[in-house]
């Protein structure tokens, strides 16, 4: 506060005054919260790592069962079989839950895709004849 405020119009300016400053505040914490962002956008891509290494993407089963099953049958029985137990344990489950968020939805509809045409080769629909 500059001076005392007797007036009403004294009253205005010093709440036109307050109004201004706090804008610029607003505006210098925005900027603060934009260098904090790329500041931490490291740390970010790492923790993103670390959860998809934690959790698994339920959204396709059928999927996420051939690749549960072909990491199963490729690190546990072909590269883990000398391992010990909690390496062939640990492993796997790391792989599957990573490899479950790098299939996008997208990788995984044309993996349906493909697999629907190979059964369609090998077993064709008959045509409804009425």
């Amino acid at each position: 506060m500059s001076k005392a405020i007797k007036t009403y119009e004294d009253l205005l300016q010093e709440e036109q005054r307050l109004m201004q400053q706090l804008k610029s505040q607003e505006a210098l914490i925005r900027e603060d919260l934009v260098l904090l962002k790329e500041k931490f956008k490291p740390v970010a891509k790492v923790y993103s790592v670390l959860e998809k290494m934690a959790t698994r993407d339920h959204t396709g089963p059928l999927a996420s069962f051939g690749i549960d099953f072909s990491i199963d049958l490729l690190l546990r029985k072909i590269l883990l079989a000398r391992a010990g137990w909690f390496t062939k344990i640990f492993v796997p489950f790391i792989v599957k839950n990573y490899s479950s968020h790098i299939i996008s939805e997208q990788h995984r509809t044309k993996i349906a895709t493909k697999i629907k045409n190979i059964f369609n080769k090998i077993r064709p629909r008959r045509e409804a004849t009425s």
